[in-house]
């Protein structure tokens, strides 16, 4: 079973204050067959897709923001490219790679994504308070 969602393993580690602004931050795809969902941990090369214009383990995350507004915090990053690539994803692991390849957030593109000798992008959503990818609500 594999399902968006943020890792609970990364709230209880923002909360120890695991994860810093500083640390590199990947996103590496999975195919269909993967099993990624709110109880995954750590980055794994199970079921990764592969291909070519794609490496083990993903891309490097830039962009790294976070804001609030009201009761919503929420963190950030730039969309990713891969470029001349030939990849079928159907989910993303985003991890910190700086501390242990912790997982942070599953994404399910709902349906297989490919590309054939092209650009492969993962555009994240509007980072506000009811949209942002990683968000966090308070009471």
């Amino acid at each position: 079973m594999s399902a968006e969602a943020i890792c609970v393993s990364w709230l209880e580690e923002i909360q120890r204050g695991t994860h810093q602004a500083s640390d590199t931050y990947k996103i590496a795809l999975y195919t269909s067959a993967a099993s990624l969902d709110h109880t995954t941990a750590v980055y794994s090369a199970t079921n990764e897709s592969s291909g070519a214009g794609y490496s083990a383990g993903g891309k490097i995350l830039t962009g790294f923001a976070t804001n609030r507004s009201g009761k919503t915090a929420w963190t950030d990053f730039n969309d990713v490219l891969w470029e001349n690539a030939t990849i079928t994803a159907r989910y993303a692991l985003i991890y910190n790679a700086s501390q242990g390849n912790k997982a942070v957030k599953t994404i399910d593109f709902l349906v297989d994504k490919s590309s054939s000798n092209g650009p492969f992008n993962v555009e994240f959503p509007t980072p506000a308070a009811s949209t942002a990818l990683l968000r966090l609500t308070g009471p």
